[in-house]
């Protein structure tokens, strides 16, 4: 039996070329497959200590900023703190200007991206013109007439055009590949930005409640002094005391009295700065006054042995590192020509009642090749450029990771020194009470004088002072710490920016 082929609509030929052009750019998408031109990454060498000297594993790091910073400063359960930290994390301007710049970098990763695929455009042409006759000699001598112009139907074109660099050499790819890094760093550096104002609230807030510890010492040691002053006063009528004593005894009180008007003007700025690193203007932000007794926490700083890992500014600044090394391939692949496919298809016609028929397809399809023969050495000194520009990242980079150790061993010695400090304090705190106690029995006794008393008194003054600022020293310190060591160490998801949409950004969960 004999069968008929039945065959179906004939391809339009924009189509066929079009279908050969994909052949062609998936063959030369392959073969710009190569390996980039360029060195490829290498994490520089660095001398990293076995442990730190005061405490603690210590073990090489590498970016690990990905891992949460946590809500550290909940060890210092303080709900008032907790409430100023959520506030700063919602509405500090400066946090959300770096959480834009990190948006922004990841649109210029996107663009780098968008270079590795073709350019597509699309057009329209309508057109109409005429002819003068005197043209038309030159042209075709028996379409003249004299004195006149021939008018000619409007031309119309829909063409479609297409390029792409073939990025046989990698620039595309170290371009992408640069910004990719960078767009690791910015997100490293709002983190870096997230744990200062983390840290400088806390310190901030310390600071806030060490001056009312101290207002109240110096409220306390006010109404001693009064007390002593009206005994005195007392005693003088009664002609026990003498003037000398009843003037040394109310000098010593207005000395101590005045002494409270600058910490409430110290309180009021502490108050306003809070306010300010809230987002909040100042008179908006009221924080009562209440008895303090922080207790001082324990960093578990030998625990995790990978915490110094989690420092997001030496995560910033290898990503940076890693951008440098990438710009120089693109500098090396100057040397190499640039390739381009170009491609245009369409219709066009002098008639739009024609436009579309198989008559007026055109199409078109082209290499080109540029490459720079003479440019006075410019390429050559953009690659010197672009490698010592790495080479300054790397020492940089160096530097601090240094610097961060010097800053761990310094924070953890002082949490040391400054807890021997606050047991010796405390205890001529309490032999300071007991000498002014003592020496106010024996002066109502007419044992000694006024002189020895109010000394006694300045000693618990200045002793309660000092045990006070070492108190807030020592939360300081913790704080230094904690920002050493590069924030928080619960394991949850790492706080990003809001908006941030990536799929090909550096480790990040949302």
């Amino acid at each position: 039996m004999a069968t008929k082929s039945v065959s179906g609509p004939a391809i339009p030929r924009p189509v066929q070329v079009l279908r050969a052009l994909g052949a062609g750019l998936a063959a030369l998408a392959s073969l710009a497959g190569c390996d980039p031109v360029g060195p490829n990454y290498v994490r520089p060498e660095a001398t990293v200590p076995a442990r730190f000297v005061e405490a603690g594993p210590w073990k090489e790091a590498v970016p690990q900023d990905s891992i949460a910073r946590g809500d550290w400063w909940i060890i210092f359960g303080d709900p008032t703190l907790n409430g100023l930290q959520a506030e700063a994390v919602r509405r500090n301007p400066d946090l959300k200007a770096v959480a834009a710049r990190v948006l922004q970098a990841q649109a210029i990763a996107g663009i780098s991206k968008s270079y590795m695929y073709p350019e597509i455009q699309v057009g329209g042409l309508a057109q109409r013109f005429a002819n003068n006759s005197n043209f038309a000699v030159l042209v075709d001598p028996a379409t003249v007439t004299a004195n006149t112009a021939t008018i000619t139907d409007g031309f119309k074109a829909v063409p479609l055009y297409s390029t792409w660099e073939i990025d046989f050499w990698g620039r595309i790819r170290r371009q992408m590949e640069a910004a990719m890094a960078e767009l690791g760093a910015s997100i490293a550096a709002y983190q870096v930005a997230l744990l200062t104002l983390n840290g400088e609230i806390a310190q901030t807030y310390f600071e806030l409640r060490t001056t009312d510890e101290l207002q109240r010492v110096i409220a306390e040691n006010i109404a001693l002094r009064r007390g002593t002053f009206e005994l005195v006063r007392v005693r003088r009528a009664d002609g026990l005391s003498s003037d000398v004593a009843l003037l040394e005894a109310e000098t010593a009180l207005r000395t101590i009295e005045a002494q409270a008007p600058p910490l409430e003007a110290q309180r009021s700025r502490l108050v306003h700065k809070l306010a300010v690193l809230t987002g909040s203007t100042p008179e908006t932000l009221t924080i009562g006054k209440e008895p303090y007794r922080p207790a001082i926490p324990a960093i578990p700083v030998g625990l995790p042995s990978d915490l110094l890992q989690r420092r997001p500014d030496i995560a910033r600044a290898e990503r940076e590192l890693v951008a440098y090394n990438a710009r120089i391939g693109v500098a090396v692949a100057a040397y190499f020509p640039t390739i381009q496919l170009t491609s245009a298809v369409g219709f066009e016609s002098f008639a739009l009642s024609t436009l579309t028929q198989p008559t007026s397809n055109i199409w078109g399809i082209g290499l080109s090749l540029f490459q720079s023969l003479f440019n006075s050495g410019r390429t050559t000194l953009n690659v010197e450029r672009t490698r010592a520009a790495y080479e300054e990242q790397v020492a940089l980079y160096q530097a601090l990771l240094l610097k961060s150790f010097q800053e761990v061993e310094n924070a953890l010695a002082g949490l040391r020194h400054l807890g021997q400090q606050a047991r010796l304090q405390q205890i001529a705190v309490t032999s300071a009470s007991n000498t002014a106690g003592l020496a106010s029995q024996r002066f109502q006794q007419g044992l000694v004088s006024m002189l020895d008393v109010l000394t006694a008194q300045r000693a618990v003054l200045a002793s309660r002072t000092i045990a006070v600022q070492i108190t807030n020293d020592q939360l300081m310190t913790t704080v230094a710490l904690i920002k050493a060591l590069g924030g928080g160490w619960q394991d949850r998801a790492q706080q990003a920016p809001e908006g941030l949409r990536t799929t090909w950004a550096p480790p990040l969960k949302q």
